[in-house]
């Protein structure tokens, strides 16, 4: 059978979904290179870094790698079978990892194919979900998922639910009273009608819970900006841990692959998500998070039905690729998510 060339129209389709994947504080820190010689498509660190809030680089080695996984949905939409290498160059730290489009066209792995349609559509919904429990079969789905990737989604009762709560908002709380990271966090809100391609639209940042019990990451802070009133989120949230057993940055990769995997199951039945990160940004409520038990924790998502989140910007799919010798860059392309 015949293997699909590597044409400007098909780099153009794998970019696109690349730069759909969720980063920390959309600052979609990566770039892309296409070795057309052997086929593979690099994946490198790069964009703004967030010393405050980032300062070990795991959550960027988690959104570098959730792009890794749109990659690899992508090359199995268009009939390749990706196959990854973390990290494969001890010399060259900034190339993360390697994508390889494998075997003939006509027909990718259909474990990751099918959800290709998911990867435009899913974006963070920072507003208030409706309470409806999400079916067990979809959360079972969502564990799987995490699980074929080298991670670990934990869905706590409730207690264990109150208990995450809480640390993420005293997460958010010292990130609050922390001048450092309020300045880190308002430097990646973008104002109405400038679209730098980067960052979080004010008018994307969502609400906040009157109650207090739902800890969303407060972005404008005292910023004299328009914002949506604070509004009622669902009384008994449902959240998942995502874990891993071991604390490396090829396990950051990892985890970020199984987030974007959890996060597209999810999106493909009309289930909305978030991230909650804030309780992960301090070294003692992380510790806090994973208890006695030996995992590191990774990310909280909270997950439910509600109204569709607002976009955040992504550059263009060109603007986010590197030439390596032999690549072939396409002209133009964006996507929008968040």
């Amino acid at each position: 059978m015949r293997t699909r060339d590597i044409d400007a129209a098909a780099v153009q389709t794998l970019l696109a979904a690349a730069v759909a994947a969720p980063s920390i504080h959309n600052t979609q820190p990566w770039r892309f290179g296409l070795d057309a010689g052997n086929g593979s498509v690099e994946v490198r660190a790069a964009g703004r870094r967030l010393p405050m809030t980032d300062p070990d680089l795991r959550a960027r080695h988690l959104s570098v790698g959730a792009a890794v996984f749109n990659l690899r949905v992508a090359a199995a939409h268009l009939g390749w079978v990706p196959v990854v290498r973390l990290l494969p160059a001890e010399a060259d730290p900034e190339l993360l990892a390697t994508v390889h489009l494998a075997g003939a066209g006509g027909e990718g792995p259909p474990s990751l194919r099918w959800l290709y349609e998911a990867v435009e559509r899913r974006h963070s919904s920072r507003m208030p979900f409706t309470g409806r429990p999400v079916p067990e079969t979809i959360v079972t789905e969502m564990t799987a998922a995490a699980r074929t990737q080298g991670a670990r989604l934990e869905v706590p009762d409730i207690m264990g639910t109150r208990r995450l709560l809480r640390l993420t908002r005293a997460g958010e709380a010292r990130n609050a009273s922390h001048p450092g990271r309020t300045a880190e966090a308002h430097g990646c809100l973008t104002a109405p009608g400038i679209d730098s391609g980067y960052g979080i639209p004010v008018t994307a940042v969502g609400a906040l819970d009157a109650s207090g019990r739902m800890p969303m990451r407060d972005f404008t802070g005292r910023l004299p900006v328009l914002r949506l009133p604070a509004l009622h989120f669902e009384r008994h949230a449902q959240v998942a841990l995502l874990w891993t057993a071991r604390d490396r940055r090829e396990d950051w990769l990892r985890a970020g692959q199984a987030l974007q995997h959890v996060l597209l199951t999810a999106t493909s039945y009309g289930v909305r998500t978030s991230i909650l990160h804030q309780a992960m940004e301090w070294m003692d409520l992380r510790a806090a998070v994973a208890g006695a038990q030996q995992r590191c924790p990774q990310l909280l998502i909270r997950f439910g039905y509600g109204p569709e989140g607002g976009r955040t910007p992504r550059a263009a799919a060109y603007a986010a690729s590197s030439p390596t010798p032999g690549a072939a860059v396409p002209g133009e392309g964006a996507a929008s998510s968040g």
